[in-house]
Parts: C-alpha cells; structure tokens; sequence
C-alpha cells in the first residue's frame, strides 16, 4: 500500500555555526557573551551566541514536499532522535497543530516549525493563513547592538538611522552608561527610539530608578525590557508607577529550563507590572501569548536568538498575523550574522519588513550556503 502525500517519511539535519559579522555585536573590548543558559559544564553568560551550533531540518513527506524547521542554538541530539521516531509514519493530517506531538523542550519549535511549513505547503498556503491570517504584510523591525562604548554609541545610531532604521536594541548591564547612550543617540540620530535590554541585569529597583530618571530626561526610550529579576513584579509595578519610561517583560518560551510558560504574561498583567512585552516562542504558543496582549491592549514585539532565516521567515508570518505586535521586531536577516542560509534573503527595508509569499513558510534554503557553515549532518528515517 502506498503512504499518503502527507506521510512523514525522513528528517535530514544540518548543524550549522554561522557567525556574525566582524565588530557588529559590541565595541571592541567589551566582549560580554549573551547566552544566558548553561551549556554543557559551562555555566550561563560563558558563550556567545554566534559560536554555538544551530539545527536545519528538511523533513520530507511522501508526495515530495519537503518542509523546514530550524532550532535554537544548543540542541540536544539524543531528544531530537527520539522525537524524530515519534514522528515517523505519522501522518500531518493527523496531528493537532494546536500541540504537536513532541514534549516541553527547547527543540519542540524547530519540529513545530517544519510541520506547520509542510502543512501550508500541503495546502498551498502561506503559513499565517493557519494562523487566522495576516492583518498586516509589513512588520516593523529595529536595529540591534550589544554593549558599547559611549564613544561608539552615536555613529552607530546614525549610521542605522541613514538605512532606514527608526528603532534600536542594546543589550546592558550596570556597567554600561545607557543614560549617556541615549543621550548620544539624541544628538547623532535625531527621532531614533531606544530599546534597552539589560536581561534583568540592573538587579534591583534601586539601581534601575536611579537609570530611569536620567533616561526619561532625555526622553528617546521607547521602552525597557526586563530590567530587573523577573520575580520582582511588585517592584516592576513600582518602576512603572514611578517612571514615565514604559516597562516590557520578555516572555520567551524556548527557556523551559528556566520556567518560562505563557501564563508569565498573565501574571505580569495581574501585578500591573507592565506597558507590553517581548514575546517569542512557536506558533501556536505565540498565538495564545498575542490573544493574552490584544485583549489587555497591550502591544508586543517578536523576540529572536538572533536566528538564522528559517526561523525569522516562521516570526515574520507570527508578526504579520499578531494584532498586538506593533513594536520593532528582532528580526534582522543578514544583518548580524553574516548569512541567514536562505537562497533569497528576506525583504527588510527598513524599518518594515515584508511578510513573504508562496506557500509555507514562503522560503528556500541556499544550499551552497548551508554546505558552507555546516559542521555535520544526519538522517534519521
């Protein structure tokens, strides 16, 4: 008996490391790493993200459509062969995409990704149709840095300012001046926004009240993500009675080792502890966490781990369907790293970038690009 077009019928794996571009992560001198989990005997904050390996999947289905997935950095191989075997005969038809059939884990986006790509392709569909549909083809996007020197601050703003950018990202932490950053931005970038990060790194509500009345003199932060540990909400109440400086809270799904889950929005909700949110995770999660932000009246934006083009194309399609997601998205195709290992990059004008079409996910993978950064490969069938 022959399988059914949609019978999953092998999972093709590429590791990949791409780094990013030269001098584009922080100033020379302040290499402060960003990947915030522990990996392998290493403790949390030790590697940077662009050295770690990240995971293509081209799953194929018997009628010879072969859908995308990618993963976020840091997979576990023994989780994704297990998952792999789980998922093998089964048919897409059959499966919820609501909970795809792959446990809580940092690798269920990437098998959630490519299933919910086969399924549009299956379809004919662009992936946000699954979604209910766009209610937008343009999603804004920012620019992004990690530390940097005063000094360095305001050329980089203008330089972003001239492509187009009306938004920037940086990372900090107490050791940073963001008080003078912005102040630089002000001067070198007229009308350029500031979204600062300091990964719950100010520590404590002191330290970041002092910041914030230096920051709301000048005046340009569009908000502050995650200032200060998460499970202070009643002093992120307190910031936000405070300051005139609105306060996000990043509820990223892909740290289940942290405890991170949707309901984290509610909660923040419930204390009056934010202005928005970061959010980023998969599909279907993303859904429930944009339908949590709507109803409140509260926008969002779509976080990354500084992706590769899979998975930015997949936050694209999250984006364009998201009626809450109106702040700048951290999407930013080949500009950090130094390829996105899609054979057409994705349309980033900035500060908008366009939903792409044709079913699916509406991209295809360069494979001279992926044979270039890969380091290995697998099949499992």
């Amino acid at each position: 008996m022959s399988l059914a077009a949609d019978t999953i019928i092998g999972f093709n794996f590429t590791e990949v490391i791409v780094p990013a571009h030269p001098g584009v992560i922080n100033s020379e001198g302040l290499d402060k790493p960003l990947h915030m989990l522990p990996v392998g005997g290493k403790a949390g904050w030790s590697v940077q993200f662009d050295q770690l390996p990240k995971l293509i999947l081209q799953m194929e289905l018997a009628g010879g459509i072969v859908a995308l997935g990618e993963f976020y950095r840091d997979h576990e191989w023994p989780r994704i062969e297990a998952v792999c075997k789980g998922l093998l005969g089964q048919r897409l038809a059959d499966l919820c995409l609501q909970q795809v059939p792959v446990p809580l884990c940092r690798e269920y986006d990437g098998f959630e990704c490519a299933i919910w790509d086969g399924y549009a392709k299956l379809l004919g569909v662009p992936l946000h149709r699954l979604l209910g549909g766009a209610v937008r083809d343009h999603v804004r996007v920012g620019a992004w840095s990690s530390h940097r020197h005063v000094k360095d601050v305001g050329p980089l703003a203008a330089q972003f300012q001239a492509q187009g950018f009306d938004c920037i990202k940086f990372k900090c932490d107490l050791n940073d001046d963001p008080v003078a950053w912005c102040r630089e931005i002000a001067q070198a970038a007229p009308g350029m926004l500031v979204i600062l990060d300091p990964n719950q790194r100010w520590e404590n509500g002191g330290e970041a009240r002092r910041l914030l009345r230096g920051l709301e003199a000048v005046g340009n932060v569009l908000t502050l993500e995650d200032p200060i540990p998460r499970w202070m909400l009643q002093e992120y109440a307190e910031l936000r009675r405070t300051s005139a400086v609105p306060i996000a809270l990043h509820v990223s799904l892909p740290y289940v080792y942290q405890g991170q889950r949707p309901y984290d929005a509610i909660n923040a909700l419930q204390h009056g502890a934010v202005d928005g949110f970061n959010f980023n995770g998969g599909l279907a999660r993303f859904r429930e966490l944009d339908a949590i932000a709507s109803v409140a009246n509260l926008p969002c934006w779509h976080g990354s781990e500084i992706d590769l083009g899979i998975l930015e194309a997949m936050y694209l399609h999250q984006s364009a369907a998201a009626k809450s997601c109106t702040w700048p998205g951290d999407i930013f195709g080949r500009l950090i790293r130094s390829h996105d290992l899609l054979a057409e990059p994705l349309h980033i004008e900035p500060p908008y970038a366009t939903l792409p079409t044709g079913p699916g996910l509406g991209v295809e993978l360069d494979k001279k690009a992926l044979d270039r950064f890969a380091i290995s490969s697998r099949r499992i069938e």
